[in-house]
């Protein structure tokens, strides 16, 4: 028996069909659908401290459940005394199931434990169909030990979408149950 994510079955027997009749669409291969979570974290103290690169990078693998990466500076900046190559941030790109498997968990439980959450503000669609939010505190996520934790990061999350269009985006959002504001 095999495992199938609890937001991949549900797009497929449910959301694909009422965004193509919603939308009018033809195709099948026309219907959105989630391609990619991209989450980063930039840690602007880690020229100083090179521990929390490592901190950084567990915690990060702890919440995708992959090996996360570290970026590291392209340029020289002398007031930042910052210089090329050196670790500036950690990302992490979800495909596949284990991106269904995040996005089921941030929806019904990380989003949830947020400090006076009121729900996700809208604004961050990019005219393309791309959704970008920021979190401020890493901690929201259950594999997070809070004991553990030096230095509380936050972090930015992207959701890569397979249209062009805001509105096509959203539905596809309000669909899997993102708890937009209300306006």
């Amino acid at each position: 028996m095999s495992y199938t994510p609890r937001l991949k079955e549900k797009y497929s027997t449910e959301i694909a069909d009422l965004l193509k009749t919603k939308f009018g669409f033809k195709s099948k291969m026309r219907i959105p659908k989630l391609e990619k979570i991209v989450l980063s974290q930039g840690i602007g103290a880690a020229t100083s401290d090179k521990k929390l690169v490592d901190s950084a990078v567990n915690d990060m693998s702890l919440i995708a459940g992959q090996k996360a990466v570290v970026t590291n500076s392209k340029k020289d900046i002398s007031n930042f005394k910052l210089r090329k190559g050196m670790p500036v941030g950690v990302k992490v790109t979800m495909r596949g199931d284990k991106m269904y498997d995040f996005l089921d968990r941030f929806i019904s439980v990380s989003l949830p434990r947020t400090r006076d959450f009121k729900g996700v503000n809208d604004k961050g669609f990019d005219g393309r169909g791309n959704f970008n939010m920021g979190i401020k505190e890493h901690i929201i996520f259950p594999e997070i030990d809070i004991d553990k934790v030096n230095k509380i990061f936050g972090m930015d999350i992207t959701f890569v979408t397979s249209t062009n269009s805001d509105e096509e985006a959203k539905a596809l959002f309000d669909e899997f149950g993102f708890p937009f504001t209300k306006k």
